[in-house]
């Protein structure tokens, strides 16, 4: 679906195109050969509402100063443009066109048309993209950092699925390698000491409160069956019943945190499968890699890394990095056509051995992009929060929700980008009041939603579009806000291309804003019914577009407040 942005830039592109040819003819500029320009939407809105680089492109070809040729392409523009107001040469050849401001009333019966679909773009085809996030280690809780990773992850899917791509959202579960077999040795040692036995955390174990309450649990159903047994399968045991109540415990709360995956994919069927033995051996098929102090490393050296990994180590044990090798390999094998990971900032070194590793095999490296996470800092009263009551060691995921709602969560580690630090007021995120930006922005919804509620109670209902005069909206805030709701499909292919769904909530937050301001000074039911007609199908189209909006960044449109 074409919004009333890309309409206006199509014509006002053909109209520069007829513009040349018509110069030319005119013998005002020599034949030229139009090169790719771009028709935009400029920064500064005393700018013009859009502007083109074109006479910046031809100096070269027409032996022309580009200003001359821009006051020669805007004489002959055809003034039967529609909605051109006048057109404007500025600085050394750019051209600025304003439009008529009633240009952008047409957006509002669109947005009410379309209703849930306004705001939909086709940039990405229907073709196939998955994007992997938060992937944490099933050895524990979820943490502040996985908590972004979910909002985030969970966006950029739904911007992307909004924004026409066939999305799979999933989840790799670490359920293999040292970090499970230190799980398992944790587990024994709180298993014996809950048994009256002497038992000691290993050095690199996991010593949260949480590991010693699923043992508890494990005792209570099954008692003490696993101390005189072989260890292994000791180990064994208590590790298969921690990883599977964990597991579901990250289900559970990522389920209450508003994200569902499509796939949770296990490390440990890539070995049981044999397709990290088949990674290997593609690899050294393919002449990238080398056997050195008997183990096998990965020529990384081979595409401008610093130094070569090992894959293999010398106990014939394949390394993290070629699980991870043979899970990408995997991934392409599925046949996306796009491969999105996001990572925590300390994966950095991590991106390009993995992009190198996907070329050796012969795979698209480009088509692997990994976005990066900073770290999230939590403050109470102005001080950091370090540490948790239920775990002694970090906040949990659920605690958050629990203390500021899933909203303000989710908004809130949405409102920055992904490669900025995030400082989470947890006292701002309770606060309801307009300071609060989440409260802010369902404030706006919840206002509009209490318009129709006070016309439902006069007995009156809300216009058709086609009985509506939208140009009875001649004032500055009505006009204002109608531009903001034309801007959502252009705000929507944006952050798909950018993977920044911060500028979905900043664009919301911004209509919010307009929507307020056109509140504040004009009342929307008056005596004029033509009037209120018209102002009720602004109002309405902007409560579709905040609903959109907050629905892709998985933030709830409430009715009431």
């Amino acid at each position: 679906m074409i919004s009333i942005v890309e309409e206006m830039r199509a014509a006002l592109e053909k109209a520069l195109v007829e513009a040349v040819g018509k110069a030319v003819e005119a013998g005002e500029l020599p034949p030229v050969q139009l090169p790719e320009f771009v028709v935009e939407v400029p920064r500064e809105r005393e700018h013009g509402d859009f502007a083109t680089n074109l006479a910046m492109l031809l100096p070269k070809q027409a032996r022309m100063a580009p200003r001359k040729i821009a006051e020669a392409l805007a004489k002959n523009l055809p003034r039967s443009t529609r909605w051109l107001e006048r057109i404007e040469v500025a600085g050394p050849g750019f051209i600025n066109f304003i439009l008529d401001p009633r240009w952008v009333l047409e957006s509002v019966p669109l947005a009410v048309s379309r209703r849930s679909d306004y705001g939909r773009v086709q940039l990405g085809e229907n073709k196939k993209v998955q994007v992997e996030f938060v992937s944490a280690n099933p050895t524990g809780l979820l943490h502040m950092g996985n908590a972004r990773g979910a909002a985030l992850g969970d966006s950029i899917a739904s911007i992307l699925d909004f924004a026409g791509w066939r999305v799979a959202r999933e989840y790799y579960i670490n359920d293999a390698g040292n970090q499970v077999e230190n799980f398992a040795l944790s587990l024994e040692a709180r298993y014996f000491q809950q048994l009256g036995r002497e038992g000691e955390v290993p050095e690199g174990g996991y010593h949260g409160q949480d590991i010693i309450d699923t043992v508890r649990r494990y005792i209570e159903a099954h008692g003490d069956k696993l101390l005189n047994i072989d260890r292994r399968i000791r180990l064994d045991t208590l590790a298969q019943y921690a990883l599977a109540e964990k597991i579901g415990g990250i289900k559970k709360a990522l389920a209450d945190f508003g994200v569902h995956y499509d796939v949770w994919f296990s490390e440990q069927s890539l070995h049981d499968s044999g397709q990290v033995d088949e990674a290997v051996r593609r690899l050294r098929e393919r002449g990238f890699l080398d056997e050195r102090e008997g183990a096998l490393w990965f020529k990384a050296t081979a595409f401008g890394l610093e130094k070569d990994e090992v894959v293999v180590r010398q106990n014939g044990v394949p390394t993290y990095y070629a699980a991870d090798i043979a899970y990408h390999m995997d991934k392409y094998t599925r046949g996306f056509d796009r491969i999105i990971n996001i990572w925590g900032a300390d994966h950095h070194g991590h991106v390009a051995r993995m992009k190198s590793a996907m070329q050796a095999l012969g795979y698209d490296p480009d088509a692997l992009q990994v976005l990066l996470m900073q770290l999230v800092r939590l403050f109470r009263g102005g001080k950091i929060v370090r540490m948790s009551k239920r775990t002694g060691q970090f906040i949990t995921l659920e605690e958050l929700v629990d203390e500021v709602g899933l909203d303000a969560a989710r908004y809130f580690f949405i409102m920055r980008s992904a490669d900025s630090h995030l400082d989470f007021d947890l006292d701002l995120a309770r606060t309801q009041s307009n300071d609060n930006p989440v409260y802010y922005v369902q404030y706006a919804h919840a206002r509009i939603c209490s318009i129709f509620r006070q016309l439902a109670e006069q007995g009156r209902q809300v216009p058709r579009a086609n009985d509506v005069n939208m140009e009875l909206l001649r004032e500055e805030a009505e006009l204002a806000l109608a531009r903001r709701l034309a801007d959502f499909p252009e705000e929507v292919a944006l952050a798909a291309r950018q993977l920044a769904p911060h500028r979905i909530a900043r664009y919301v937050h911004e209509l919010a804003g307009l929507l307020h301001s056109f509140y504040n000074v004009h009342r929307v039911i008056t005596d004029n019914v033509e009037l209120t007609n018209a102002r009720l199908l602004l109002v309405d189209a902007t409560r579709v577009v905040l609903r959109n909006a907050l629905a892709l960044l998985g933030v709830r449109a409430p009715e009431k407040m």
